[in-house]
């Protein structure tokens, strides 16, 4: 499976992207899917994850998003989206998808995750 994300971007405090990551070569579905992101200096962070179909559409965010942050799928578009609102400057990151096939209790685990979209930019000012 191959991946590409989009939909980054500048934002002011305050505002609301939507980040795509879209697949191909085989279906999403199959798959456990996870958003995480990178800031300059710091190590690649979890962010959220969708459990694959099948699996009782399960989500799970870090405390740090939870409230603002929605992940879906659509498995119609082989695509899975992250709608971030009430962005904050501490979200300015390279965000990247990824997909894994292992427990859904690992899904937080960057190590877990087979194949990596190319990223795509947040940034948010103050």
């Amino acid at each position: 499976v191959q991946l590409q994300a989009s939909g980054g971007g500048l934002v002011q405090a305050g505002g609301s992207l939507r980040l795509s990551c879209a697949a191909s070569g085989r279906s999403l579905s199959n798959f456990h899917m996870g958003w995480f992101r990178q800031a300059p200096g710091k190590e690649r962070e979890f962010v959220s994850a969708i459990s694959r179909s099948g699996y009782g559409s399960s989500t799970r965010y870090s405390d740090s998003v939870k409230g603002r942050f929605t992940i879906s799928r659509d498995n119609a578009k082989n695509t899975v989206y992250l709608q971030m609102n009430s962005l904050k400057p501490e979200d300015t990151a390279v965000y990247y998808c990824a997909v894994t096939q292992i427990l859904w209790s690992y899904v937080e685990d960057t190590r877990r995750y087979t194949t990596w979209g190319q990223g795509t930019l947040v940034t948010v000012s103050s």
